[in-house]
């Protein structure tokens, strides 16, 4: 049995795409709303003005994570989401040599350019 890697459609279904861009259009609704004080005593057209200033902020943020969680799936390759990583990803690669970035690349270099060249070496 041969262990398929997964698809773009299979990271991230759509329905899972549009409930999480509908959860955050949800919450930015409710602190709209909270902030402007609809739940408070308010006139008609306070509370009518909060709710439409809810609903608009809740659209914008509907699109907003909807574009882009979309366009980060799109940033991952599906074939490295199961490949296994076993060393620092941050780090930067090095050679598979014994030496260290510290050590210098032959005995006659300067340690770091700034170094002065030792008294013997020729120019």
């Amino acid at each position: 049995m041969s262990h398929e890697s997964p698809t773009r459609r299979d990271l991230l279904k759509p329905l899972q795409l549009l409930g999480m861009a509908f959860g955050a259009a949800v919450f930015a609704g409710v602190v709209t709303l909270v902030s402007m004080g609809f739940f408070q005593q308010r006139t008609a057209g306070e509370a009518s003005r909060a709710v439409v200033v809810a609903l608009v902020i809740a659209g914008v943020s509907f699109i907003a994570v909807l574009l882009v969680v979309s366009l980060l799936l799109l940033a991952v390759d599906p074939a490295q989401v199961t490949k296994q990583i076993d060393k620092p990803v941050l780090l930067p690669d090095e050679p598979e040599s014994g030496a260290g970035p510290d050590a210098p690349a032959s005995p006659d270099a300067p340690a770091s350019p700034d170094a002065p060249a030792s008294p013997d070496a020729k120019p």
